[in-house]
């Protein structure tokens, strides 16, 4: 059972809802994102939400594309993101971390590093790390069930947005590939 599933099953049996909070990796500052993490957890974090850095958000609002910005100015990549989830590791174990962000950083990744053992390098990378679960905002699910079984054959979750405005048709399609759980967006726009 995953840590996703694991953190699921043990807030049901305790009557709770999940606190998933978000925060971008490398702000305020390059090294401080594994420190903010483990007070996430002090705090009452079940999931963290760990924001890759992107260039050319499309679906961030403001205050998102600014810390994504600043962690950019700082150098702050996907290979970053992967190493400051496995400093998290070091001192937690059981609390889940799924990464949100967008397509463009795990293509370029992939391109940048060899595939190993018949999976994409970030896959293989990204389970080494301790990464339980992606949240790809612009990968559509029509064109990523591949993609979802070479995450789920590596223990990792594939979780996907599910508006307002969502078919019936959609959601079932969604319920097909996501796993982990689905993000709902509460509100229309960004």
């Amino acid at each position: 059972m995953s840590r996703i599933a694991s953190t699921f099953s043990a807030l049901k049996s305790q009557g709770r809802k999940a606190l998933i909070p978000y925060v971008t990796a490398g702000f305020p500052y390059a090294d401080i994102t594994p420190e903010l993490m483990h007070g996430m957890v002090a705090a009452g974090a079940d999931v963290i939400e760990l924001g890759v850095p992107f260039s050319d958000p499309s679906a961030d609002g403001p205050v998102i594309q600014r810390a994504g910005d600043k962690a950019l100015g700082f150098g702050i990549g996907l290979a970053h993101v992967l190493a400051m989830v496995q400093e998290f590791r070091k001192r937690d174990a059981t609390t889940p971390v799924v990464l949100m962000g967008y397509a463009n950083p795990i293509e370029r990744y992939n391109q940048r590093h060899a595939a190993r053992d018949g999976q994409s390098a970030f896959v293989c990378d990204a389970a080494a790390a301790g990464v339980d679960g992606v949240l790809v905002v612009d990968y559509p699910p029509e064109e990523c069930e591949a993609f979802a079984a070479e995450l789920r054959a590596a223990g990792l979750d594939l979780i996907f947005l599910l508006a307002p405005a969502s078919t019936s048709e959609r959601m079932q399609l969604l319920n097909r590939v996501a796993s982990g759980y689905v993000y709902y967006v509460s509100l229309k726009g960004v």
